[in-house]
């Protein structure tokens, strides 16, 4: 007589079955993710000659934030993210109001992102032109309103008020060219300042771009030299910039945002070149003045030189070298990503404690890494969008217009200026020689082909607006 077979047992072998073949279907599941990662047979594909190539690019930079981090360390997470983290017992003390915490002491970056971001910038238009709100489909009726505050509308439904509000500080075409400058020195307002002797340094760079009221006299001019170029303003600083700007009517004025009454009042007052930035939205570690200004001076120079920016160990808040202290905003999470800045080629960073030493840069990486890493996060993001024909140069451009081989356009300014604005410079900008430009921004346009790069609101790498104009330069 055979045993009779145990409650369940004949049950349990299906399931038991199905357990088994569940298992082995995920662990096939997961090596062919894998597999695919590297091989190419996935859209999030990366092949292993590019992996490698972000992953010894990573590796030079984490050794740069050892060698120039003043205290900061880089933690790898993979070829494109990064952790930077600050030494324990770092002094955070600016307290978030929204979050209700202070700052932390460790910072997350895609470092694939921000090299394709700033690589960007070197092609990019920043100054708001006339060339882009015409080939914007929505330039003229909303996005023209979103840059003047005292409108009192979101559209321009009329268009000659629009350009009456805008036409003083809209130049036809733009008017800074990339790499139109070999040496820039961005040069913000930090107290640190006093501590150093900078200036002559400072005034041997080719321009230098200064931020809201600072003041260029001599009383300071060991510390933050007194060449003046280009200053970026916000509001606030409206009302003062007639006894800033005094004697200085060369310098060009960049508002930052959004003209308005103030600005208006003010530009009827000075002779100065005055141009509108051409904000961008885009979530970063850094805030204020002082970002937009590199951002500004990326776009037109070939090397960045930034004085003036908290960045050493041991500050409490923001300080001015001008003026009594104030508190600023996230002072640790800046300091963190001007020096991944430093370590990714975009800028130089000189401070106190670096003042004493020579700076010969060889730890940071060569351009000929970089651009490799850029190549290669270039792949890794046409991968991701699925873009099987390459993002190319001009893949982001979602917008295309073009600007007549004789159309020059008005220059900035309006019949109707006083006296005082009839003066002002425009044509050294706008209506200069295009040959007179330096032989590496001649073949920085040549090489895009005439096309003019503008950024479109978001939070995107892609978006842009891109114009072309004739090619009728030769080298």
């Amino acid at each position: 007589m055979r045993p009779l077979p145990l409650k369940g047992s004949a049950n349990r072998r299906p399931i038991l079955l199905l357990r088994v073949c569940a298992a082995v279907f995920l662990s096939l599941l997961l090596l062919a993710f894998q597999t695919s990662f590297f091989t190419g047979n996935s859209k999030l594909h990366l092949n292993r000659e590019d992996v490698l190539i972000l992953s010894d690019f990573q590796s030079s930079v984490q050794q740069c934030l050892a060698n120039r981090g003043l205290g900061l360390t880089a933690h790898v997470v993979d070829h494109c993210k990064l952790i930077l983290k600050f030494p324990e017992g770092t002094n955070s003390t600016w307290y978030n109001e929204q979050f209700k915490i202070y700052e932390p002491l460790e910072y997350h970056y895609d470092v694939c992102e921000a090299i394709l971001l700033w690589e960007q910038y070197r092609n990019m238009t920043t100054v708001l032109t006339r060339e882009y709100l015409d080939a914007r489909p929505d330039g003229w009726r909303e996005y023209a309103a979103k840059r003047i505050a005292q409108l009192g509308a979101d559209k321009c439904y009329n268009r000659s008020l629009c350009e009456e509000h805008l036409n003083l500080i809209l130049p036809s075409k733009p008017p800074f060219h990339p790499r139109q400058f070999r040496t820039c020195a961005v040069v913000g307002n930090s107290g640190d300042l006093l501590k150093t002797e900078f200036g002559e340094e400072i005034d041997g760079h080719d321009a230098v771009i200064r931020d809201n009221e600072a003041p260029v006299n001599e009383k300071y001019a060991k510390h933050v030299g007194l060449k003046r170029d280009f200053r970026l303003v916000v509001r606030g600083a409206a009302r003062n910039m007639v006894a800033i700007l005094n004697g200085s009517a060369d310098e060009v004025l960049i508002i930052k945002s959004v003209t308005h009454r103030d600005f208006n009042t003010m530009i009827k007052l000075i002779p100065n070149p005055v141009y509108l930035f051409q904000g961008i939205v885009l979530r970063r570690g850094a805030k204020g003045t002082g970002m937009k200004s590199i951002e500004l001076a990326l776009s037109m120079c070939d090397i960045v030189d930034i004085y003036g920016f908290t960045v050493d160990p041991g500050y409490t808040e923001w300080t001015r070298y001008f003026s009594t202290p104030r508190k600023g905003h996230n002072p640790l999470q800046g300091r963190a990503y001007y020096q991944l800045l430093e370590c990714l080629g975009v800028i130089r960073i000189h401070s106190p404690m670096r003042a004493k030493r020579k700076q010969d840069w060889s730890d940071v990486p060569t351009r000929e890494m970089i651009s490799r890493a850029h190549a290669a996060a270039l792949r890794l993001k046409k991968s991701q969008d699925g873009q099987a024909g390459g993002l190319g140069q001009f893949g982001s451009c979602k917008v295309w217009g073009n600007v007549e081989p004789d159309s020059s356009g008005p220059i900035s300014g309006s019949p109707d200026m006083s006296n005082i604005r009839k003066i002002s410079n425009y044509s050294k900008w706008e209506v200069m020689p295009f040959e007179s430009l330096r032989k590496e921004a001649l073949e920085q346009y040549i090489q895009m082909g005439g096309v003019s790069l503008y950024k479109m609101d978001g939070n995107k790498l892609d978006d842009l607006v891109c114009v072309r104009h004739s090619l009728k330069y030769e080298v």
